[in-house]
């Protein structure tokens, strides 16, 4: 991750371009390749060796500017959404440090959210 004025001074110049912000149903995509690029972890947005939570990926993909804080929380609401229909009444980051829970759980719910999302033309 290049710091913002890095990439601005990268950008005058031709060697960069800043990420276009995603929509929701492309953001909850982009955690899940994000989890699977980085390694998932629970019990913290940022494991030591560098794995994440859900929470901890949408941070970075917010800092890197490929999602916007409006479709950021817009996209928790979608996963709130799928929790739900799984019988899940917790908040998304309580349940991603449940015991029992992998990477594939949670790729699967985040598909289910994305799939919400994009119904709904998020």
């Amino acid at each position: 991750m290049l710091p913002r004025r890095l990439r601005e001074a990268m950008s005058a110049v031709g060697m960069w371009e800043d990420p276009i912000p995603q929509p929701p149903s492309r953001h909850l995509a982009q955690i899940s390749v994000v989890l699977e690029h980085y390694g998932w972890c629970q019990a913290a947005d940022v494991s030591w060796p560098g794995k994440l939570c859900i929470r901890g990926a949408q941070d970075l993909l917010e800092r890197t500017g490929h999602v916007t804080r409006v479709d950021r929380q817009l996209a928790v609401g979608y996963l709130q959404q799928a929790l739900a229909a799984a019988g899940v009444r917790m908040a998304f980051h309580a349940w991603n440090d449940l015991p029992g829970n992998s990477l594939e759980t949670v790729q699967i719910v985040l598909r289910s959210a994305a799939a919400r999302a994009h119904k709904k033309g998020d």
